[in-house]
């Protein structure tokens, strides 16, 4: 894919989403039930789309959140639902509407007393902490579409355990949501403004808890002794309320370099692609960081429902998430030292395998999943698994005493551990990673998309190791042809081919028209461009391309 010749750049005013109309969207248009790309569809992260394509409106999310009140009747969830939401245009409105629906069934909520946002990995953490101390069980909603566009809304559901619902949760919620929709009118709902004052609502302060639990998970008087000066760059998102707090409470330089929260995110340069996307993964999306990057020891930011990170040096700039994950694993699983000597390592399918090397120096055991932090709940909430990342810049781990902390991905938290390492250990995370180099090998890694049709997307269900008949990749043998998870042996949704020094993947997007090839090599970039190339002819073959 091309490079956009505005990318990094501030967008012009003809590339901001019309708010007012926007939102006039979610009111006034209805979906048709019968159109499946105006249905409730839930992905790896929840429901996700735009009032403008009418597959985010006033109509979704009330069909949807009464079909999570049938859900938690029928799981005999009935304490309370802790809600979040980000700073998309969206979110408040479908907060009011999630209110409305939950208030007329009587099922009790909290919220941010303040009505300030609550980052994901906040009611992830809240969840966990509330039902730890007995009672009636908690859950969660959290309305955002993560570090999507400006003109997208989304919904998410964490149940008891705190992470994301898994796919038999979501799979129920899901259909008995679109039977809903066809009648969504005669969803019972209380005006807003009672509900919110009703006898199942309760304003809460879901910052301090948080803020004072941090050092449970991260060693907080190493950073604020160290003197580590720190940049933070919320991005326009959920994370803004929370800095100032956590600087406080721990005495930490620390710097919020941005503090703008408009609902267009105008001061968010262009992606790649010439789309506002608040992707702290992404130079171009960071190019206002990275411009900054030499006035601070370490810098990060974080997507808008602060779930996922993008950690900033001085010496490198942004690094790579999958190079962050394994200077993450190799500092974690060496420094805290009351973890267990048997905890595992998680990773996705499509995470680099300089993880896998890295591991295997350690000694430990890596637990290889699809994509999805959801897998890692499992390892996490039983203390098994130290560590849950995926390639998107996203993960978590494990208490310092390892206890579980959250179950989510948490951006928070990874951007203080680059804080940490560097107070720790006095090298910053480009200075770690290269070690890892000189010990493992240099990595190459990659994403391409390509194009897809419908009848080939059914066909990916279909693919096989057999499928491909495939032995050499990029002049190497094929040790391994997988459409199946090592580590819990559920689908990974396409298929990955694997020799001694590189791999690929490809999965179908769930939202557009294409799918993704990632592609690894351990020889150089020659090498791993061969890999991308023979990748997508032989899987284009395979789908009759």
């Amino acid at each position: 894919m091309s490079l956009h010749e505005l990318a990094g750049q501030t967008p012009p005013r003809d590339y901001l989403v019309d708010v007012p109309r926007l939102i006039s969207a979610y009111y006034q248009a209805e979906p048709l039930a019968e159109d499946p790309s105006q249905r409730i569809a839930f992905g790896t992260s929840g429901h996700r789309g735009s009032s403008l394509n009418t597959s985010f409106n006033e109509a979704h999310i009330a069909a949807v959140t009464a079909a999570l009140v049938e859900y938690r009747q029928r799981e005999r969830i009935d304490g309370p639902v802790l809600i979040g939401f980000d700073t998309h245009a969206l979110a408040w409105p479908a907060f009011m509407t999630t209110v409305e629906v939950l208030a007329a069934a009587g099922v009790p909520f909290r919220f941010q007393h303040d009505n300030a946002p609550t980052p994901t990995p906040v009611i992830s953490q809240a969840i966990i902490a509330a039902n730890r101390a007995g009672g009636a069980r908690c859950d969660g909603i959290i309305l955002t579409p993560s570090h999507n566009p400006p003109g997208d809304g989304g919904f998410k559901y964490n149940p008891p355990h705190g992470g994301p619902a898994d796919t038999d949760a979501t799979g129920w919620i899901e259909r008995r949501a679109n039977e809903l929709l066809v009648d969504w009118q005669a969803i019972r709902r209380q005006p807003f403004d009672r509900a919110i004052k009703s006898d199942a609502a309760q304003g809460v302060d879901f910052i301090r808890p948080y803020v004072e639990a941090l050092d449970r998970v991260i060693d907080m008087q190493a950073i604020a002794k160290a003197g580590v000066s720190i940049g933070v760059d919320p991005m326009g998102g959920a994370g803004l309320p929370y800095w100032e707090p956590i600087a406080e409470h721990y005495g930490l330089d620390l710097t919020v370099v941005n503090r703008q929260v408009e609902p267009d995110f105008r001061f968010i340069p262009l992606d790649h692609d010439g789309k506002i996307r608040m992707d702290c993964s992404s130079p171009y999306a960071m190019a206002g960081l990275l411009k900054i990057k030499d006035r601070f020891d370490v810098a990060f930011g974080n997507d808008t429902d602060a779930d996922r990170h993008g950690i900033v040096s001085p010496e490198g700039g942004l690094i790579n998430p999958n190079h962050f994950l394994s200077v993450s694993i190799d500092y974690l699983f060496g420094h805290r030292k009351e973890w267990g000597g048997d905890l595992k390592v998680g990773k996705t399918a499509v995470s680099s395998s300089m993880i896998d090397r890295v591991a295997g120096g350690l000694g430990r055991e890596v637990y290889e999943t699809p994509v999805g932090i959801k897998w890692f709940q499992p390892g996490l909430t039983d203390g098994w698994l130290g560590f849950g990342g995926e390639e998107s810049a996203g993960a978590t781990f494990l208490a310092r005493n390892g206890e579980v902390w959250n179950t989510d991905k948490d951006g928070l938290t990874m951007g203080l551990l680059a804080a940490e390492i560097l107070a720790v250990t006095g090298e910053d995370v480009w200075a770690r990673f290269n070690r890892l180099v000189d010990a493992y090998g240099q990595p190459f890694y990659a994403r391409r998309d390509a194009a897809l049709a419908p009848e080939q997307k059914a066909r990916f269900k279909g693919l096989d190791p057999d499928s491909l008949g495939i032995t050499e990749l990029a002049g190497e043998s094929v040790t391994g042809v997988r459409t199946r998870a090592p580590g819990n042996d559920a689908p990974i949704g396409g298929l990955k081919v694997e020799t001694a020094n590189g791999w690929f993947a490809a999965r179908p997007s769930g939202t557009e028209p294409i799918y993704k090839i990632y592609a690894e090599s351990f020889h150089d970039a020659g090498h791993l461009e061969q890999i991308l190339e023979q990748a997508q002819r032989v899987v284009g073959d395979a789908l009759g391309d």
